[in-house]
């Protein structure tokens, strides 16, 4: 499959929707940010191993997080758990240069190989974090949207705390997709959508013995 039909079929099964989504998917190459030996299956509708127990997930995924997230030009992002750099580089794309995104990983090589893998779009509104014993980067909150790459067992109050009032985040929780909006009062809003799968979402500290 190539790219062009890759986009062609995220868009006609309503996914892609949005002009700004599809520049980014044309744009940012999937196939920049696989491993070597499954750049044949870059444009596969499949997650693919990136090392380190990491996937980069399935573009039909992406694509639905991307559309629930509503990303705006000028909006101030954080990427939690970005792999190798291709969510992270879709969404510097879609902010354009006046908003920023904060890319999080806690596995240095991993951060190594996304700043190599976007040094080819010229990108200077993404900066790629360690992850440290916080979730998030709190450093550079609060942020208008949110977008988190692994699951966990309950929505994380660390990552709603560094989220601006009126904000969105789009996190998985157990096998589902949630959409969580703070409203202007600060309460959260949720919406569930049920039948996915990630990587496990776990804090630095979570490696120590």
């Amino acid at each position: 499959m190539s790219k062009q039909n890759l986009i062609n079929n995220l868009t006609n099964s309503g996914l892609i929707t949005r002009r700004s989504i599809k520049k980014a998917f044309e744009r940012v190459d999937r196939k920049d940010f696989v491993l070597r030996e499954y750049k044949d299956l870059a444009y596969a509708d499949q997650s693919l191993p990136i090392g380190f127990d990491q996937t980069i997930s399935q573009p039909s995924t992406v694509a639905f997080m991307l559309k629930l997230l509503n990303v705006k030009e000028g909006d101030l992002v954080l990427d939690v758990g970005s792999g190798s750099g291709w969510t992270s580089a879709l969404l510097a794309q879609i902010v354009s240069g006046s908003g920023f995104v904060t890319a999080v990983e806690r596995i240095e090589d991993l951060i190594n190989r996304s700043i190599l893998n976007t040094k080819k779009y010229r990108f200077e509104n993404i900066a790629f974090k360690k992850a440290g014993k916080e979730l998030g980067y709190s450093e550079n909150a609060p942020y208008d949207k949110i977008l988190v790459s692994a699951t966990s067992d309950d929505i994380p109050e660390e990552l709603i705390d560094q989220l601006k009032l009126e904000g969105v985040m789009v996190v998985p929780v157990k096998n589902s997709i949630l959409r969580v909006k703070k409203t202007k009062s600060g309460a959260i809003r949720k919406r569930d959508f049920p039948g996915f799968v990630f990587v496990k979402l776990i804090k630095d500290e979570d490696d120590e013995d």
